[in-house]
C-alpha cells in the first residue's frame, strides 16, 4: 500500500470532515476538530481500530478527526480560537463553518454596522457556504468547501480561506 503524504492526508481528513457534517445537514454550528496520526490514535485506543480504519491497516501519515465536543464558536470566532492550545499529540485542527456571501455586485447595498450581517442573511441574492479548513503543525493547509446552491460541487485549495488557516494555525503554537 503506497504512503500517503501529510498533505494528501489532512485533503482526506477534510473531505472525510466535510462528509460527516454534510450528513448533519446545513445550519450547523462551527465545528472544531483536533487531527491526530490514525497509527498513533490506534496504539493508544485499539479498540477504535475497526471504526476508524473499517479492518484495514492504517495508511502512513493517515490522519484521523476527533470532534471537540465542548467547543462552542461564540459571537466571535476569532477571540474564541485565539484562546485554544492543543497538545503535541495533535497533529493538526480543522474547523467547519457556514457562512452567508453575496455576490460583487451587492457590495454598494451593504454597511459596515452591525446590520449588514443582516442584509447579507435576508438578501435575495445571498449564497450559503460550508468550509472545512484544516492545517497541520507543519504548516500545510487546505480547505474545501461547498456551496447549498450547489451540492454536487466541492470546492477545494490550499489558499481557500487564507484568514481562517492562519487562526487555526495559533492555536499549534
Amino acid at each position: 500500500m503506497p504512503d500517503v503524504s501529510v498533505p494528501d492526508a489532512l485533503v482526506a481528513g477534510l473531505m472525510e470532515i466535510e462528509r460527516h457534517v454534510a450528513g448533519l445537514g446545513w445550519d450547523q454550528p462551527a465545528r472544531l476538530f483536533a487531527l491526530v496520526p490514525t497509527e498513533e490514535l490506534i496504539s493508544a485506543e485499539p479498540q477504535l481500530a475497526e471504526h476508524l480504519t473499517g479492518g484495514r491497516e492504517p495508511q502512513p501519515g493517515q490522519l484521523s478527526a476527533i470532534e471537540q465536543d465542548a467547543f462552542n464558536a461564540g459571537a466571535e470566532l476569532a477571540e474564541t480560537l485565539a484562546r485554544i492550545a492543543w497538545p503535541d499529540t495533535v497533529a493538526g485542527v480543522a474547523l467547519s463553518l457556514e457562512r452567508f456571501f453575496l455576490p460583487g455586485s451587492a457590495d454598494a447595498e451593504l454597511r459596515s454596522d452591525a446590520t449588514g450581517t443582516d442584509t447579507v442573511r435576508n438578501h435575495p441574492d445571498r449564497q450559503e457556504i460550508r468550509v472545512v479548513v484544516g492545517v497541520l503543525r507543519d504548516g500545510g493547509a487546505h480547505g474545501v468547501a461547498r456551496i447549498r446552491s450547489h451540492p454536487d460541487e466541492l470546492l477545494a485549495g490550499a489558499d481557500l480561506v487564507p484568514g481562517l488557516a492562519a487562526a487555526l494555525a495559533r492555536t499549534l503554537d
